[in-house]
């Protein structure tokens, strides 16, 4: 068999692959014995590069092609969304390099690109097979970069959570996959679909649905699976947490919303007030309005931003859901639009909380005391990120609210999902407190009289100044990417 039809629809992540190990040579060869900024900068310097090429040459192809029935699908939004990933792949990278949390420069670095080859398989896939495998090469390396920090007991610890509820979420979709199977007698989701048509809910296809969506519960933080994702992004490296936080959500939820869009088309049931149907939507529209208060209400009561943070990213979770409840093309444009910005948005705030943590040992909100008169640019960088994140105009979290909520809104006709969208809105502005909680430490706290002068890395102060202006630019200029979704 030829194969080279399928290296060249999978030439970005071929590229990706050969960085990996041009990467691993260099740091193990030319780079031993330089001091670890120097490794960083430039193992940072070859990825950067073997991701922008990757980045550049997904972009500007026109293919539209489907190998092995599903198992590699390539078309232009596909591409664009491998884009988004590579691009969050490099942002991460250059927050990265001010850490002092490992020596192992170049597996660090390698572990971030093998996962990015995970997520960039992830959202090609219409299979689930490829689906299952590519989730796992992204998940394992997502498990190591947790516990990346030795120095830290606490990693170590959150590692272990992460990769236990990551096995029983494996297992749970397994289990999901495997009745799909035998109910359709494919693994591709299109042909799972058109054999489920008109069969109703099968008792098989109700445990296939319902463990399928507790198997992506766990993989997108939403609640009750959400309990590994504090532990998690409080004890992993902050740029780790960052890219957990932000990479896999945009490959998590695009394969979320295409399985239960496509795979499940037939079964959607209503989740719409006073007329529910039994279906996927009935259980996604719970499990949503469950995470938006559970988590704003708990991030309420948090002293650690990261924490702060990681129950933050449940609610959104629980917002993005609102797309996938969509279950049409304006909801879809409108979920990759918010998670790309909120991606944007969170790895920008996780950079911030990484150079306060360098400097003063820790990530409590009195960390942040007098942020603005030790750092401006810092904190000015902060205060977009924060208040994009509850969604303030004219930033891009509040135009990505906008488009969720009015694409979801009418769903089902005559408002339907009108009450899912009224509690949004109101969790929203529960968030808001939480957000000016760390605002107020960086603004009109006063710093302690012995605390250090923060100085931020030229590489990570750039990708925040780059990150800042894009989450302005999004949100007073929206077209920019709405024009590829």
């Amino acid at each position: 068999m030829n194969y080279l039809p399928v290296l060249q629809l999978a030439a970005p992540e071929t590229i990706v692959t050969l960085t990996v190990l041009v990467v691993l040579g260099a740091d193990l060869t030319v780079l031993r014995g330089k001091s670890l900024a120097a490794r960083f900068n430039v193992g940072a310097l070859l990825s950067v590069l073997g991701c922008a090429s990757a980045a550049c040459l997904a972009f500007h192809r026109h293919v539209d092609a489907n190998l092995f029935n599903g198992i590699l699908v390539v078309n232009p939004a596909v591409d664009f969304i491998k884009v988004a990933i590579l691009a969050l792949t490099v942002f991460t990278i250059l927050i990265s390099t001010g850490g002092k949390f490992t020596d192992h420069v170049g597996e660090y670095l390698a572990i971030i690109l093998l996962a990015t080859i995970g997520l960039m398989f992830l959202v090609s896939a219409e299979d689930l097979l490829m689906i299952f495998i590519a989730l796992e090469l992204a998940s394992l390396s997502l498990y190591i970069l947790t516990a990346f920090n030795k120095h830290n007991a606490q990693s170590a610890e959150a590692a272990l959570k992460y990769f236990l509820f990551g096995g029983m979420s494996a297992a749970f979709l397994l289990f999901g996959f495997s009745l799909l199977y035998g109910l359709s007698g494919s693994t591709n989701l299109g042909e799972i679909a058109k054999a489920i048509a008109g069969k109703g809910l099968d008792p098989l296809l109700l445990v296939a649905i319902v463990t399928t969506v507790i198997g992506f519960g766990f993989k997108v933080a939403a609640v009750p699976f959400h309990l590994w994702a504090p532990d998690a992004y409080e004890g992993a490296p902050t740029p780790s947490a960052a890219f957990i936080g932000a990479g896999s959500k945009v490959a998590s939820f695009y394969i979320v919303a295409k399985i239960f869009t496509l795979g499940f088309a037939g079964a959607e049931g209503s989740a719409v007030w006073h007329g529910y149907v039994a279906g996927w939507t009935p259980t996604i529209a719970i499990i949503a309005a469950l995470s938006m208060v559970l988590g704003n209400l708990t991030a309420i009561v948090q002293s650690s931003v990261k924490r702060l943070l990681a129950y933050s990213a449940i609610a959104h979770a629980g917002y993005m859901l609102l797309g996938v409840l969509g279950n049409n093309p304006p909801s879809a444009s409108a979920l990759m639009f918010y998670v790309i910005t909120y991606a944007v948005t969170v790895i920008g705030a996780f950079g911030v909380v990484t150079v306060v943590e360098e400097t003063t040992g820790g990530d409590a909100i009195a960390n942040f005391n007098g942020l603005s008169r030790r750092a401006p640019g810092l904190a000015l960088c902060l205060m977009i990120f924060l208040l994009s994140l509850g969604g303030i105009p004219p930033l891009a979290g509040f135009i990505g609210k906008f488009f969720l909520f009015s694409a979801v809104v009418t769903v089902g006709g005559n408002l339907g999902l009108l009450w899912l969208v009224i509690l949004a809105i109101a969790m929203s502005a529960v968030s808001f407190y939480y957000y000016l909680r760390v605002l107020k430490a960086a603004y009109v706290e006063d710093a302690a009289t012995d605390a250090p002068a923060i100085k931020v890395p030229a590489l990570t102060l750039l990708a925040l100044a780059l990150l800042a202006a894009l989450v302005i630019l999004l949100g007073c200029a929206p077209g920019l990417l709405t024009r590829y979704l």
